[in-house]
C-alpha cells in the first residue's frame, strides 16, 4: 500500500461479501468482491475490485482467462469472419515494402521489410541508391523466441561505423540499451532495462548520452554519459520535480547537445557544445509555470519554438547562442491569433514552418529575407507534415501528404524550381479507386455553442440515402494530440461493407489550435465528452446513422472518453470499442507510484485538492458506472501495459457487469497476456485484433461476410 502520496487519503479493506470469481445465468464471468474504502476529502469511496492490482495474484490471471474465454465463447460464430478480415488487411499491404531513402553523411538510410517477415530491416547504401545494401540490423533475426520485440531510438556513432538502440522485449517501454560494431557485427550491452531507447553520441563518438527511467513509475527522471573508452555510467543530471521528465538529444547541427525537462505547463533546456562532452550544461532559461519552448540550432542562433509573451498559438524567436536567455529572444515568426505554429524545419536558404488554421495543416516556405508562400492543397479536409530533412543544405523539402480518400505519399518539393516529385505513394495491393469513395467536413453544434469539426468518409455506392448507415465515431481529445484525418488501408474493410467513418475533433486536441487543447482539459475537460456527444448527436441528425447503426471507438485516453459518453448518453450507441482505456482516474491520478500520474497533474488535475478531486469524480468512467443499459462493448488491455495498467479495464468491466440493466448486449474483454501498451509488436500480428474488433462491430450490423 502506498502511503508518501495519499495525502488525506487512506483506504480500509472490508473482507466481507466476497465471493470467488464464478459465472453469472447468462454466463458471464464475476469476480469476487473485496470491498474497500477510500476516503478523500471527506469521500469515501468503495472499490470492490481494487484486489485486481496484483498481477502476481493467480486470482487476478484466473479472472484475465475467464474474460478472455467469456469472450472466444460469445465471438466464436464471428471466428470466419474475423480470419476473412484479416486475409483482406494483410492482402492489402506490399509485404516487401520499403521507405524512402534519406540521405546523410553520404550514406542513404531507409527501413524495409521482407515478405512475409513481421519486423523490419534498417538499412543504408554508401554513396547512392546504386550501391551495395549494408543491414544495419535485422529485427527478425534478433526477435527469435521473443513473443514480443520492439527496437527503437537507432543513433549512428559519428564514425558511421556503430549504432547504439533500444530493445524491450516485454512491452513497458524500458529499454535495454545496445550498440553494434557495423563492421565487426559484434553487439554490445550498454545499460539494462532501465532505459526510454534513445541515446546520442559526443562528436567525438567517445561518450553515450542516454536517458534512463525510474523503474516504479517509469518517468525518464535521469540523464547518463557512457564512455566508450572506460565503460563507465556517470549521472550527469537529474529530475527532481516528480512533474517533470527528462530527455536528451543533438541538434540538426550536430554541434550541440541538449538536456530538455518538460512538463505539462513548462520547460527548460541546457545545452554544452557536443566537442566538449565533459563540459557543464548551460541553461538556456529556467522553468517558468505556463512557459512552453523547444529548441533547434542554425548558424549563430539557437531558434525557439515558444508560447512566451502570451503567444498562445506559439511563435518562433531566435536567440544568439552566446546569450541565449530569455531578454535577448527576438521575433522571427510573430504570434498569430488564427495559426498555431506546429513544427519547423531550417535549411541554409530557406525556413520552413508547420502550421495549423481552421483546423488544416499548411506548410510555408519563406526564404532567409524574403516573403513567404504556401503549398497548395485542394482537398476539404486531408493531413500535410514535415517529413525527414536531415540536412541544411537540401535543396528540396520532403513533406507528406494524406486524406481520408488518398494513400499516403511522400514528396519532394524543390525549392528553386516549385516542382513536387512524388517519392512514393502508399501502394493497396489489389488496387484501389479513389473515385469510388468521399471525404468531406461537417461540424456539430455543441452544447455551449461551439463549432466542433468532424472528418468524414465512405463509399459513394454504399451510402443510403434512404435511411441510417452503419457509422463508426472515432474520439481521442486528450494532451494536445491532434487525430488528423489519414488514408487506411486497413479502414476498407469497414467503408467497403457501407460504414461511414467519422473522426470526431473534440476540444482537448489542437486541431483549431492551443485554445482548443486549452479548453478541453483540467476544469475544462468535460467539454471533450459533451462535444463528442454532440458529434455522435450530429451524425444522427444528418441522417449517416441511428443510435441502432451507430458505434463508437478510442483508446487509451480515448478510452476514458468512450468510458464516460456511454455513462453520460448509452442510448446514442449500439456498440463501443474501448482500447486500452483510462477509466479509473480516481485511483489513478492518486497514486503517485503509477506512470504518468504526477506529469499529468495539468492535465487531469491533482486530486489531493479537493475541487480537482470532486470535478475528476463527477465524470470518472469506474466511479460514474450506474444501473441503466448500456450498449455492446468490447474493451481491450494487455497485461503488460505500462501507460493504462490492465487492472483499470478489468475492474470497469467487472464493475459494469454487476451494475448494468440489460444482459442482452454483448460486455467482452480481451486482455492481451503477452503485450503492453501497444497491443503486438509485429506488423501482421497486430492486424489480428483488428479484425477481431472489426468483427465485433460487422456482427453487431447483422454483417456475417
Amino acid at each position: 500500500m502506498r502511503q508518501k502520496a495519499l495525502l488525506s487519503l487512506s483506504f480500509v479493506v472490508i473482507l466481507t461479501q466476497c465471493t470467488m470469481t464464478e459465472q453469472n445465468p447468462a454466463g458471464e464471468p464475476l469476480a469476487k468482491s473485496v470491498p474497500f474504502e477510500m476516503t478523500a476529502h471527506g469521500d469515501t469511496r468503495v472499490d470492490e475490485y481494487y484486489w485486481m492490482r496484483d498481477r502476481e495474484n493467480p486470482e487476478v490471471i484466473e479472472y484475465l482467462n475467464a474474460e478472455n474465454a467469456y469472450r472466444e465463447k460469445i465471438m466464436k460464430a464471428t471466428e470466419p469472419l474475423q480470419e476473412r478480415l484479416y486475409e483482406e488487411i494483410v492482402g492489402r499491404i506490399k509485404k516487401d515494402d520499403s521507405s524512402v531513402p534519406y540521405e546523410l553523411d553520404g550514406y542513404f538510410y531507409y527501413t524495409r521489410f521482407n515478405a512475409d517477415s513481421e519486423y523490419p530491416l534498417y538499412c543504408r547504401k554508401e554513396g547512392s541508391l546504386q550501391a551495395e545494401e549494408e543491414v544495419l540490423l535485422d529485427v527478425n533475426e534478433l526477435a527469435k523466441g521473443h513473443d514480443y520485440y520492439q527496437v527503437t531510438g537507432l543513433s549512428m556513432h559519428p564514425s558511421n561505423q556503430k549504432i547504439s538502440f533500444g530493445v524491450d522485449t516485454v512491452s513497458r517501454r524500458i529499454y535495454t540499451l545496445y550498440t553494434k560494431d557495423l563492421i565487426t557485427g559484434a553487439i554490445a550491452l550498454i545499460s539494462e532495462a532501465e532505459c526510454t531507447g534513445g541515446s546520442t553520441w559526443s562528436a567525438d563518438g567517445n561518450f553515450l548520452f542516454y536517458s534512463v527511467k525510474d523503474l516504479e513509475t517509469l518517468r525518464s527522471c535521469r540523464i547518463k554519459r557512457w564512455n566508450a573508452q572506460t565503460a563507465e555510467h556517470s549521472t550527469i543530471y537529474e529530475e527532481q520535480d516528480e512533474t517533470f521528465s527528462t530527455f536528451v538529444y543533438k541538434s540538426k547541427s550536430k554541434k550541440y547537445i541538449f538536456i530538455g525537462s518538460g512538463s505539462t505547463m513548462a520547460d527548460e533546456h541546457r545545452f554544452i557544445p557536443a566537442n566538449q562532452p565533459e563540459a557543464t550544461f548551460e541553461l538556456i532559461h529556467p522553468r517558468t509555470r505556463g512557459l512552453e519552448y523547444g529548441l533547434s540550432h542554425f548558424g549563430d542562433h539557437f531558434y525557439i519554438r515558444t508560447n512566451a509573451d502570451g503567444a498562445t498559438n506559439f511563435k518562433l524567436v531566435r536567440t544568439p547562442v552566446t546569450a541565449p536567455s530569455i531578454e535577448n529572444w527576438e521575433d522571427v515568426i510573430p504570434h498569430r491569433e488564427s495559426t498555431y505554429l506546429e513544427d519547423i524545419a531550417l535549411f541554409s536558404d530557406y525556413l520552413v514552418t508547420e502550421e495549423r488554421s481552421n483546423g488544416l495543416t499548411n506548410i510555408r516556405i519563406q526564404p532567409w529575407g524574403g516573403e513567404p508562400t504556401y503549398l497548395p492543397f485542394e482537398e476539404e479536409t486531408y493531413t500535410a507534415y514535415l517529413g525527414n530533412n536531415p540536412g541544411f543544405d537540401q535543396t528540396h523539402l520532403r513533406f507528406g501528404y494524406t486524406s481520408m480518400t488518398t494513400p499516403g505519399s511522400v514528396i519532394d518539393y524543390h525549392f528553386t524550381s516549385g516542382e513536387k516529385t512524388v517519392q512514393k505513394e502508399q501502394e493497396v495491393v489489389g488496387g484501389y479507386d479513389k473515385s469510388l469513395y468521399e471525404t468531406k467536413r461537417i461540424w456539430a453544434t455543441a452544447s455551449d455553442g461551439t463549432q466542433v469539426p468532424m472528418s468524414v468518409v465512405y463509399r459513394k455506392d454504399k451510402l443510403r440515402s434512404d435511411g441510417p448507415n452503419p457509422t463508426m465515431l472515432y474520439g481521442y481529445g486528450s494532451y494536445g494530440i491532434t487525430v488528423d484525418p489519414q488514408f487506411s488501408s486497413v479502414r476498407l474493410s469497414l467503408l467497403d461493407r457501407g460504414f461511414v467513418y467519422a473522426i470526431a475533433h473534440i476540444r482537448g486536441s489542437q486541431y483549431l489550435g492551443r485554445p482548443w487543447y486549452e479548453n478541453g482539459k483540467m476544469f475544462d475537460k468535460m467539454n471533450t465528452f459533451t462535444d463528442f456527444i454532440s458529434c455522435a448527436e450530429t451524425l444522427i441528425e444528418q441522417g449517416y446513422a441511428s443510435p441502432e447503426t451507430l458505434m463508437a471507438s478510442g483508446g487509451s485516453a480515448g478510452g476514458l472518453l468512450m468510458g464516460t459518453v456511454v455513462n453520460l448518453r448509452p442510448d446514442l450507441f449500439r456498440g463501443v470499442l474501448a482500447a486500452v482505456p483510462f477509466v479509473d482516474v480516481m485511483t489513478t491520478m492518486l497514486d503517485e507510484t503509477i506512470p504518468l500520474t504526477t506529469g499529468e497533474y495539468d492535465e487531469w488535475g491533482n486530486p489531493n485538492n479537493e475541487d480537482s478531486y470532486n470535478y475528476m469524480k463527477s465524470y470518472s468512467p469506474y466511479d460514474n458506472v450506474t444501473a441503466q443499459d448500456y450498449p455492446a462493448m468490447l474493451i481491450t488491455t494487455g497485461l503488460h501495459d505500462s501507460q493504462v495498467q490492465y487492472w483499470e479495464p478489468a475492474k470497469w468491466v467487472a464493475r459494469l457487469r454487476k451494475s448494468r440493466t440489460n444482459r442482452r448486449e454483448p460486455l467482452l474483454m480481451f486482455c492481451n497476456m503477452e503485450t503492453g501498451h501497444g497491443g503486438a509488436s509485429g506488423r501482421f500480428e497486430s492486424l489480428k485484433e483488428t479484425a477481431m474488433e472489426y468483427a465485433f462491430f460487422l456482427d453487431l450490423m447483422g454483417i456475417k461476410s
